[in-house]
């Protein structure tokens, strides 16, 4: 192989080059890296062979060679420059790829013209010898004529690249350009392509990017914002409804604790008040269902402070909380004015609790105003299975199958609830099957949802960085050596 490879370098140069080509080919993209040694360590080949034959790339190929071998010595000196440019720029993308990511191609283009631009004017000066000075002051007042008549498509160009290098958004990115708003599905050469709420496709000049005001909705990436805006009749007073709002966020489970959610008075006129609610969650794709829980919260809660707020009887006042209770709309105005008489309404203060875990309950609770956080006692602590508003039931399961409650129920807020004895509803059971059905169906619903959510177990982020190094260190130690003996008493 060795008298081969001395007694033809030009023709072993030739195959490294068909090899390079199908192992290219050959070799999955994702292998990007192990694609760069394989050429890594064929360019080296390929030089040793052209060195071997007596070519080098800084020096034209001798005069005194054949015609063939000089042509394919001419070939091969200029695909040297040819291959170490691709080789360079396939390095330069690997080097890249962390900081651009896969999908920033447009800065790895431009670069790899440029490379590309500089090997064809040095194959063209020293294998060529061509006068690579004139040549580049022609092609540079033919570089001016070209740029004065592509000045627009140049600036998107030059635009495109200042976007992938500074990064005010990104691939997947939801943006609003001006008056423009979508998703960024594709960065390339000269513009920016949208896709709108609407689904259709917007596609936006790099140099409008550029320069006009850029709203980036997925930065920072840990939260985003929900917005409502609600108008109400004057004749609610506005403490209390911003009482009522304040209560409604509270119960909403998905919004952050931080940032703070808040409701605010934004104007008032003759005959309406306009309110601004605004909370924020973790992910963008929650905003329309945590928007209509927040609708259906705020009604609940603005319909507890109307109950409250206008003056009836205490009969009026029951009745309208009751209709407020899914399960207990099937019975009869005369059934209802009946149960009525057997509603005590109580007030608990926020972290008060309302009916504690691991006890059979001897009432049935119905929440008029606040909210009641429902947990659960783990090996870690208390976790919080939900939160329940206005119109929902507690303690179902004492009139079900008399089975102890399985979670803690804590008011969150301050809380005015109606607690209907065991006794005096035992009759009615008796005689509506219907709603000892209805009791059984939500508590059914109520121990399945619960299983659920204990079945989902929440991903632990692996930290990273200088501190994680050091303690995975110290815990492989400490395996290493084994057990620490104990300290004898002197």
């Amino acid at each position: 192989m060795d008298h081969l490879w001395f007694a033809y370098p030009l023709i072993s140069a030739s195959l490294l080059l068909i090899i390079d080509l199908l192992l290219w080919q050959w070799l999955h993209p994702r292998y990007l890296r192990r694609k760069l040694v394989c050429r890594l360590v064929l360019f080296v080949l390929f030089s040793m062979a052209l060195l071997d034959g007596g070519l080098s790339p800084l020096y034209q190929v001798p005069m005194d060679w054949s015609v063939p071998r000089h042509v394919l010595g001419t070939l091969l000196t200029i695909a040297w420059w040819l291959f170490g440019a691709r080789t360079l720029t396939v390095l330069a993308v690997v080097v890249m790829e962390p900081r651009i990511g896969g999908k920033g191609h447009l800065l790895q283009d431009v670069m790899g013209a440029i490379i590309f631009l500089v090997a064809a004017v040095a194959a063209a000066g020293y294998v060529l010898d061509l006068p690579v000075k004139g040549l580049l002051a022609t092609s540079g007042a033919v570089a001016i004529i070209f740029g004065l008549a592509v000045q627009s498509t140049l600036g998107d160009v030059f635009s495109g690249i200042v976007l992938n290098a500074t990064k005010p958004f990104r691939v997947d990115d939801w943006i609003r350009v001006d008056d423009i708003e979508g998703k960024v599905i594709e960065i390339d050469w000269r513009s920016t392509h949208l896709l709108t709420s609407e689904g259709s496709m917007a596609v936006i000049p790099n140099s409008m990017a550029a320069k006009t005001r850029i709203v980036n909705f997925s930065r920072p990436d840990h939260f985003h914002s929900v917005t409502l805006s609600i108008e109400l009749s004057t004749r609610l007073r506005p403490s209390l409804v911003l009482d009522s709002l304040d209560k409604a966020l509270q119960g909403c489970r998905e919004l952050l604790a931080q940032p703070k959610p808040s409701a605010i008075v934004v104007k008032s006129g003759m005959r309406t008040v306009e309110y601004e609610v605004t909370g924020y969650v973790k992910s963008r794709d929650r905003r329309s269902a945590v928007r209509n829980q927040l609708f259906d919260l705020i009604h609940r809660q603005l319909a507890s402070t109307e109950t409250r707020q206008e003056q009836l009887r205490p009969a009026s006042r029951q009745s309208q909380v009751l209709n407020t209770v899914g399960a207990l709309r099937m019975l009869s105005d005369a059934d209802r004015a009946q149960l009525e008489q057997h509603m005590r309404l109580a007030a608990y203060t926020a972290k008060e609790i309302v009916l504690a875990e691991g006890v059979v309950p001897d009432a049935l609770f119905i929440i008029e105003s606040g909210v009641v956080s429902v947990s659960l006692l783990r090996p870690e602590g208390w976790l919080e299975l939900g939160r329940m508003g206005p119109g929902e039931l507690l303690g179902e399961g004492g009139f079900v199958d008399a089975s102890p409650t399985q979670a803690r129920f804590c008011a969150y807020t301050d809380c005015m609830i109606y607690r209907i004895e065991k006794a005096d509803l035992e009759p009615w059971l008796a005689e509506h099957g219907e709603l000892l059905g209805a009791l059984a169906g939500l508590a059914k619903f109520r121990a399945k949802a619960r299983a659920s959510m204990l079945e989902t177990k929440p991903a632990v982020a692996d930290p990273s960085g200088f501190l994680s190094w050091l303690r995975k260190s110290v815990k492989r130690l400490e395996i290493t050596r084994g057990p620490r003996p104990p300290d004898r008493m002197s």
